[in-house]
């Protein structure tokens, strides 16, 4: 065989044995995370950071509210949960990580005079003890009741601020994110709702809308971090176990110092100044 031909043969030789030598592509890798519609482009934002240098990972974020978070994560639907307040006591078995801090803004009309309206007439408003807004120096027009519809983790963080049952609460129109409640208030001059701060501030120049201060306390990311405004909440990852491999990296990830920029997009309140 002249030399030519042996190195073909050779080569064709070698190309067969390489081909079955080849390393097997690495399985996917999948986080699932379920809950809080208002932690949702925040988390899918982290996500889609997280593979970049991960090509054999996928984040699958899904919004439906922070109920649903727990519950997919106790029954083992999704490795975790978005949870956009505490754990109740009877979730302490859950294993939850904040990652940043959001607040609830009670929202009014631009056009509205009252200047402030403390949590006993907030409260009276809410259980129609007061149904004009010239009974607390606003203007005479019949009061708007937005209401957060069942299931959403704002309208508990409400009810419990408030120390009221959801049974005392009837609203005009019912809600199911910060969004609609928005849009609910400045289409309504006689309108009160409450919303998360982070998406009324991030609107309050475009939209006839105006947030009232809590008790005297204005929603700052210094008074809402250290929890001097009182309407705050944490935003947090549940998982049902510590967290380990995967979810463990995802998480600490979420926490970290490259993510600051998402949280600060977003218009939430890291943990660290």
């Amino acid at each position: 065989m002249t030399p030519m031909r042996w190195s073909i043969v050779c080569g064709m030789l070698a190309g067969i044995f390489c081909a079955g030598c080849q390393p097997p592509e690495r399985p996917m890798r999948n986080v699932v995370i379920t809950g809080s519609t208002g932690m949702m482009p925040l988390l899918r934002d982290i996500g889609k950071r997280f593979e970049a240098d991960r090509p054999d990972v996928r984040v699958d974020v899904q919004g439906n509210g922070s109920a649903h978070g727990i519950t997919d994560t106790r029954l083992g639907l999704s490795d975790i949960g978005m949870v956009a307040r505490s754990l109740k006591p009877n979730e302490a078995v859950l294993h939850a990580t904040p990652i940043a801090y959001d607040a609830v803004c009670i929202l009014v009309h631009r056009s509205n005079t009252v200047p402030a309206l403390s949590d006993d007439r907030i409260v009276r408003i809410y259980t129609r003890g007061i149904t004009n807004w010239k009974e607390v120096g606003g203007p005479d027009l019949p009061i708007v009741l937005i209401h957060m519809a069942d299931g959403r983790s704002l309208l508990e963080l409400f009810l419990d601020h408030f120390k009221l049952r959801s049974t005392q609460v009837r609203g005009d129109a019912i809600i199911r994110d910060s969004e609609q409640g928005i849009q609910a208030v400045a289409s309504r001059p006689g309108a009160i709702g409450y919303v998360s701060c982070s998406h009324a501030q991030t609107v309050a120049t475009t939209t006839p809308v105006r947030v009232l201060p809590s008790e005297g306390i204005v929603a700052t990311a210094e008074n809402i971090r250290d929890g001097t405004y009182p309407l705050s909440r944490p935003l947090q990852l549940v998982t049902r176990e510590k967290p380990k491999g995967l979810t463990a990296e995802f998480i600490d990830f979420a926490r970290s110092n490259a993510v600051l920029d998402l949280i600060e997009k977003h218009h939430f309140v890291s943990l660290q100044k």
